[in-house]
């Protein structure tokens, strides 16, 4: 695993200013609002520095002394500890750390494949996806290694959404043996003109190791209209 202080040292770091705060202080100050093109694109590079560790679960008195760290190393000032002692100690620390949270996860993944599973309607697959059909289609159902168009909203369990072509206002288009399991076997069960939703269990989405914005061993759910079979 690529440790997040690489990436930390090759950005700049006020972006992370409001974050820190007096080690002392009671509460954390608010994030500037980004007001101009710059800070918009400042507060990304913000978001972009913060995917390595967002999956560690990191309280906002840890976040502070991350901050503190970024600072001192984006702007040059001398390292306040030995980092040939504390970055191997610091990697081992986000391993676990990611690791734990994981394991909770996957706890809570499951107990949530089973309420979905008991739903009206809802079908369990062989392989654990729970699919329940919302409209169905009349149209041709695609093989494996097609290419399809599709509409999608993707969300956690808790309801967050990490991804959407619906919020984006365009769909999506992509070959069938180039996503996640889940998506392959899924959209297999549909016809063209149909919507479905389809709860993931974490082996058939990303698994211990979720992508940024995706917490490892996450049962994703994602609502689908399959609009067209492109082609193979």
């Amino acid at each position: 695993m690529r440790f997040f202080v690489c990436v930390f040292s090759m950005l700049a770091g006020h972006v992370l200013a409001g974050c820190a705060a007096d080690p002392g202080a009671d509460a954390v100050p608010a994030s500037p609002v980004p007001a101009s093109e710059q800070d918009r694109t400042l507060y990304a590079l913000g978001q972009l520095i913060g995917q390595p560790v967002a999956n560690a679960a990191l309280t906002e008195e840890e976040l502070r002394m991350v901050a503190a760290g970024l600072d001192d190393m984006a702007l040059g000032r001398e390292s306040a500890v030995d980092m040939e002692r504390y970055a191997p100690l610091a990697r081992t620390f986000m391993q676990a750390r990611i690791q734990a949270e994981a394991e909770a996860e996957l706890v809570e993944a499951r107990a949530f494949l089973e309420r979905e599973a008991g739903v009206d309607g809802a079908v369990r697959t062989d392989s654990g996806i729970v699919i329940r059909e919302i409209a169905p289609g009349e149209g041709a159902s695609p093989g494996a290694a097609d290419t399809v168009r599709v509409h999608y909203h993707g969300t956690l369990r808790t309801g967050d959404v990490f991804d959407s072509s619906v919020d984006r206002g365009e769909p999506a288009t992509f070959p069938l043996n180039g996503v996640i399991a889940c998506w392959t076997e899924g959209l297999q069960t549909m016809r063209v003109g149909g919507t479905s939703r389809l709860v993931c269990p974490p082996e058939l989405a990303y698994g211990a190791s979720g992508p940024p914005g995706i917490p490892g061993n996450a049962a994703l759910v994602f609502e689908v209209e399959l609009l067209e079979i492109v082609g193979n």
